[in-house]
């Protein structure tokens, strides 16, 4: 840290991104990614004359990208605000609604806390039930802006709308951000309530379902006027903020939805068939509803299944949270992947058992 540093971030702490391995192949398993490929429209859009194009501006308005997303989400443009990953549309609308400060569930997306710190905006968490789920009636009359990801990360966990309905209607004079960056995996989207409700924002990112992590865009849907002032704070930071080749995929895999829906139907499928596997083993398994299983075992620490899987080629997702810390949360790959990944566990829990059988016997 150097001297020069503004004293108000010299405490920040910085979110922690899942490890990005570049000396060794791995099965990786730790940031939800997609397993599959973008679709053919996506790579035949970034052509030559695609790459060509790089040297102009791309179109600051993202008035393509944001009719294509109206279009699908059947809302108006006005409606919705296209952003560099779901992170900068996130952190738009903390700028622009949490001055009354914020509140968010204890275990959830990391970045809430860092974005309300980096905004020096004072916050407050709600701590989950036992089993890991939102009561609802914790969220009443807070006096300040709620965000909520739904499904839930990491314990990918799924609120219905009228449960986001009933924190909608507690808080009318708030904004409730509500977070899907997993709802494609087969849960039901809020984005219809937009109508009904002025202080509803719903972000989403291209990074899970859309295959485009590496592309960076998201977006936020909501109220027209809260768009407004999200447009008028991006404006005034980075008004050309999803680069030409981004906007171009993104448009052409919203053209695609048929490929996407496939992709995201078997991770929802394998995902279904790894927790039974996991269960058969003996762990304890969220209901997730998103593209990762989180999990724990009462026949190994948490950490160490994670620096064993490590050992095997397969990253995971740990994280040193008191409450949490025995779970993993593990990205769904492919078919292949998981069945790898179950037989990786397999032998785990065997050399754990041998060597515990070992100590008894010595």
């Amino acid at each position: 840290m150097s001297q020069f540093l503004n004293p108000a971030f010299r405490t920040l702490e910085p979110y922690v991104p899942g490890e990005q391995p570049r000396e060794k192949i791995f099965v990786k398993l730790n940031t939800n990614e997609s397993p599959y490929p973008p679709g053919r429209k996506v790579i035949e859009a970034i052509n030559a004359e695609a790459v060509q194009d790089l040297r102009l501006y791309e179109d600051p308005t993202n008035r393509l990208l944001n009719e294509t997303l109206a279009g699908t989400l059947g809302i108006s443009p006005e409606n919705v605000v296209s952003t560099c990953g779901s992170d900068e549309a996130i952190n738009l609308a903390i700028m622009a609604f949490g001055h009354d400060g914020l509140a968010f569930p204890d275990l959830t997306y990391g970045f809430y806390k860092v974005y309300a710190d980096l905004n020096h905006m004072p916050y407050r968490t709600i701590p989950l039930k036992d089993d890991f789920s939102v009561d609802v009636s914790d969220y009443a009359h807070l006096g300040r802006m709620i965000l909520i990801a739904n499904p839930n990360a990491p314990t990918g966990l799924y609120l219905t709308p009228d449960r986001i309905e009933c924190i909608l209607k507690e808080n009318p004079d708030h904004v409730v951000l509500v977070d899907e960056a997993y709802i494609r995996f087969g849960s039901e989207s809020v984005v219809p309530l937009i109508s009904r409700y002025r202080n509803l924002l719903v972000t989403r990112t291209f990074s899970k379902s859309h295959s485009l992590a590496g592309a960076r865009v998201g977006f936020a849907a909501g109220d027209r006027d809260l768009i407004a002032d999200m447009e008028r704070i991006r404006n005034s930071m980075n008004p050309y903020n999803i680069s030409r080749l981004s906007q171009t995929a993104a448009v052409e895999a919203l053209r695609e939805p048929e490929y996407y829906n496939e992709c995201c139907r078997k991770v929802a499928e394998t995902r279904e068939w790894t927790k039974q596997q996991l269960k058969d083993l003996g762990f304890e398994v969220t209901d997730s509803r998103t593209n990762f299983v989180f999990a724990q075992s009462s026949d190994i620490d948490g950490a160490e299944l994670y620096r064993k899987l490590r050992e095997k080629g397969i990253l995971v997702r740990h994280f040193n949270h008191e409450r949490i810390r025995n779970y993993n949360r593990i990205s769904v790959g492919t078919q292949a992947d998981m069945e790898f990944l179950i037989n990786a566990v397999k032998e785990v829990l065997d050399e754990e058992k041998n060597s515990a059988d070992q100590q008894k016997n010595s």
